[in-house]
């Protein structure tokens, strides 16, 4: 189904710089579509809610903690109204839980929180899913430790989809945890 709703035109931003080294073949993936996801929405940052989304999209492990599918289409309802109504007023502003400051030097490297394209917020949450993944041993982080460091950041936009569709994140978070750990 195509968005009908006319978008004022912005000028281009390139989300180019990509935290995500350490991340499986999968994880990489989501990044991927979380990055397609935020240029298609005229967005100028990958945020937690375009990782959510891909997330929940892309990788069946994240999926599998969510108490069944009618909760999964309805936490998916609210992501897709994103760009026609529900988070509209997230667009052209960058979402900051005041975790980091937001870094807007274009030379910032690229592990760097706030690093250009990423919401300081969103690549917290990247290093969040890489520290649990080293926690564990593991040398690269996989989708459920995204979804578990998204869902324990409760100012993130991804958190804020969460409640409204009627999950419990906290619970989402431990469940991640608790299945990243079982493998």
């Amino acid at each position: 189904m195509q968005n009908r709703t006319p978008r004022i035109p912005q000028e281009p931003v390139p989300i180019r710089a990509e935290p995500d080294a350490g991340l499986t073949a999968e994880l990489t993936a989501v990044v991927t579509g979380a990055r397609r996801r935020a240029l298609r929405d005229g967005d100028r940052h990958i945020d937690t809610a375009h990782l959510l989304h891909s997330l929940i999209e892309s990788d069946p492990g994240a999926r599998a903690v969510f108490d069944g599918g009618a909760q999964l289409a309805k936490v998916l309802g609210y992501l897709v109204q994103r760009s026609i109504g529900y988070g509209l007023r997230w667009q052209g502003s960058v979402e900051d839980s005041g975790a980091v400051p937001v870094v807007t030097d274009p030379g910032a490297a690229v592990s760097d929180p706030g690093t250009e394209g990423w919401s300081p917020t969103a690549a917290s949450a990247m290093a969040e899913a890489r520290v649990r993944a080293a926690r564990r041993g593991d040398g690269k982080a996989g989708g459920l430790d995204l979804l578990a460091a998204l869902a324990a950041d409760h100012e993130c936009r991804a958190v804020a989809v969460l409640e409204r569709a009627g999950v419990d994140a906290a619970r989402l978070a431990a469940r991640a945890v608790r299945a990243s750990e079982r493998g």
